[in-house]
């Protein structure tokens, strides 16, 4: 999964959210003592998120459907993909609107600057230029967004082609997204509920 379903799918709790979005950031387990225990609990919660999102038997049959050229890169795309599906759907899922959530994110992370990895900061500034999170709505912009992760891959790459394949991909990530995030959500509120039960709060 993408920033914005990491976000979202932290439920509105500031440290799952912090630790959702810094995940991607952060590598191996010492790394973790960087930080709070609780925001530790959501790198750990994005850590499973993703294991819980490629062992999808929603994203497995997803895969096949991409062109052979695409196929090594079909989950950097489903993430960006499941993302716009988030952003053009996000009344389903949460009681506030995108843009008042996009705002209440940047003051998260403006408010916790001091924890924010030096990767993150890099990302917000691209983010402010482009008007994400809510800009995700835009195919235009995930294009964008694939082809520009593309060019920081260290081999090459079809991404900056995914304009030719997403409009026959596009009907089928709308309806794997729409099968796949609720199960999502459930899989992530049985964590929570075990991760309370074992530290005991």
């Amino acid at each position: 999964m993408n920033f914005l379903a990491h976000l979202c799918l932290a439920s509105g709790d500031s440290d799952l959210m912090l630790g959702g979005i810094f995940g991607d950031f952060v590598r191996g387990r010492r790394a973790l003592r960087a930080f709070p225990p609780m925001v530790r609990q959501g790198i750990i919660l994005h850590r499973y998120i993703d294991r819980r999102t490629d062992h999808s038997a929603v994203v497995k049959k997803l895969r096949p459907k991409f062109p052979r050229e695409f196929r090594r890169y079909s989950g950097i795309i489903i993430d960006l993909a499941f993302d716009h599906q988030l952003a053009n759907n996000w009344w389903r899922y949460m009681p506030q609107s995108l843009e008042r959530f996009d705002v209440e994110t940047r003051d998260l992370i403006r408010d916790n600057a001091e924890l924010v990895p030096d990767g993150l900061t890099q990302f917000m500034r691209y983010a402010d230029r482009n008007g994400l999170f809510t800009s995700y709505r835009d195919e235009d912009v995930i294009l964008y967004a694939l082809a520009g992760l593309g060019t920081r891959l260290s081999r090459s790459n079809p991404l900056h082609r995914v304009a030719e394949i997403w409009p026959d991909l596009a009907p089928e990530f709308r309806r794997s997204f729409r099968e796949f995030f609720p199960k999502i959500q459930s899989d992530v509120m049985d964590w929570c509920k075990r991760m309370s039960t074992t530290t005991g709060s």
